[in-house]
């Protein structure tokens, strides 16, 4: 165990990193519920995309801790599933099977990227100044995403009598009343794990998600939720697997010559999400907890790029989405809840072993997994967004050039619900910002083709 996966190198002990693969898991579980129930609404059998999700995660976690030796974990990416349902299938009218499609050439988009370098390139070329507020901006959003979880923020009005401004109710955002259930065992959970973190409690994290849980229980908040048996939801995975290799896959998505361009733009939007919601919570994460620094520092000074460490993660990324979309769901990608886990310590590959662990045991324990509500989990997010705000504090706030595009890319991070977005605010204010001043040729290239390629990514969302 020490030899494969360098435990003391990595300041960490098999305890602390077993606590950090279950708090890992614990804070991203409501994946295996949550995607299901979204695309299953496109016409894919639940079972089916339970079970992909289960095994995407499974392969593309161990991946990450087994060949990268990094404490990531990987599954059906939030936001990526809506963009799959909401958008692609029912505005574009594209079926499920042509959408995994997509989703399946966007993964070897990622692999060709990872493998010519282009990604690290781009990581490389962001300022530092960027690369704290991305850090500090991943804070914000967990943190957002928590709170959103449990509805402690409300958009109001919800009435039909409110005043409708363009087409669109007009609503407002604001905090809720304290007259709910589930919001009473978010505000305790959110108190153990303020304790226990403050008091440097060994496991607060997961021992704070498991007592909420247990406390959800008299309030109705924790119950079991309905599910399929075993058996059926095994029947249904064919119908998932391999269905973008059918009839109905491939054949079909291109059979349409002029529906290509579509497609084309189409796939382009899954890969830009994907690729950057990936950099941006390896930027965020990694950086300030050491798991890359110390060896991109290194790497960078010589001018050979980043480490091994960090190619093997991104390779293992890349992978997942492809072998994701065979199975039958949605794009995977990196969790961003995989913090919760850093935050108690997780350093090293075991901590995603364990995650893929759970996520294999998962299959025979859904109603137990499910039962542990987001009020559990939403605490626990709060105070790691909390911690990584911190590295916001590196950003010069006093020099407006820098303060600007950091602000765009943290704020965006939270206000659009998307890394991706946050990521794109933050670039092209910079480049912005840089042409006032003059400085037009302090821009890396990449920074300038990324930009390019964000403003025509929003132009064609405009347009469609």
């Amino acid at each position: 165990m020490e030899k494969f996966f360098h435990l003391k190198e990595n300041g960490t002990t098999v305890s602390t990193e077993i606590l950090a693969g279950l708090t890992t898991f614990f804070a991203m579980a409501y994946i295996i519920v949550v995607n299901p129930q979204i695309l299953s609404q496109t016409g894919m059998p639940w079972g089916g995309v339970f079970l992909a999700t289960i095994i995407a995660a499974i392969i593309g976690t161990l991946v990450m801790g087994l060949f990268a030796n990094v404490p990531y974990a990987q599954a059906a990416g939030m936001g990526l599933n809506a963009f799959f349902t909401y958008t692609v299938c029912f505005g574009l009218g594209f079926s499920w099977q042509q959408t995994m499609c997509m989703v399946f050439l966007c993964g070897l988009i990622n692999i060709i990227i990872t493998v010519t370098k282009i990604r690290k390139m781009i990581i490389m070329a962001i300022p530092e100044s960027l690369q704290h507020a991305i850090g500090g901006g991943i804070g914000l959003f967990v943190a957002y995403v928590g709170m959103l979880n449990v509805g402690l923020i409300k958009f109001t009005p919800g009435d039909p009598k409110a005043a409708a401004k363009g087409g669109a109710v007009a609503a407002t955002p604001g905090l809720a009343n304290f007259n709910d259930k589930v919001l009473w065992v978010f505000l305790i959970g959110l108190v153990l794990a303020i304790v226990f973190t403050v008091m440097k409690v060994k496991g607060g994290m997961l021992l704070a998600i498991a007592v909420t849980t247990v406390i959800g229980i008299p309030f109705g908040v924790t119950t079991w939720s309905d599910s399929q048996s075993l058996g059926q939801t095994f029947s249904e995975l064919p119908q998932t697997f391999g269905a973008i290799f059918s009839a109905e896959g491939f054949p079909a998505l291109f059979s349409d010559p002029a529906k290509l361009p579509l497609v084309i733009v189409t796939i382009f939007a899954f890969s830009m999400s994907d690729t950057f919601d990936t950099l941006g919570t390896f930027i965020g994460t990694g950086r300030r907890t050491g798991i890359f620094s110390a060896e991109d520092e290194k790497a960078l000074e010589n001018g050979h790029g980043f480490s091994s460490k960090m190619d093997k993660a991104l390779f293992a990324d890349s992978i997942a989405t492809s072998i994701g979309a065979i199975c039958g769901t949605s794009n995977t990608t990196t969790y961003v809840e995989s913090s919760a886990g850093i935050a108690a310590g997780g350093r090293t590959g075991l901590t995603s072993v364990v995650v893929a662990i759970c996520f294999a045991l998962s299959v025979f324990f859904a109603p137990v997994i499910s039962a542990v509500p987001s009020a559990a989990t939403a605490g626990v997010l709060v105070i790691v967004g909390c911690m990584m705000a911190a590295s916001l504090k590196e950003v010069k706030w006093n020099d407006i050039a820098e303060a600007i595009p950091a602000f765009f890319a943290a704020v965006f991070m939270a206000f659009s619900y998307s890394i991706s977005y946050g990521i794109a605010g933050g670039f092209i204010m910079y480049c912005i910002v840089k042409t006032c001043k003059g400085k037009a040729k302090e821009v890396h290239p990449i920074i300038w083709i990324v930009s390019a390629l964000f403003i025509l990514d929003f132009v064609c969302m405009a347009i469609l």
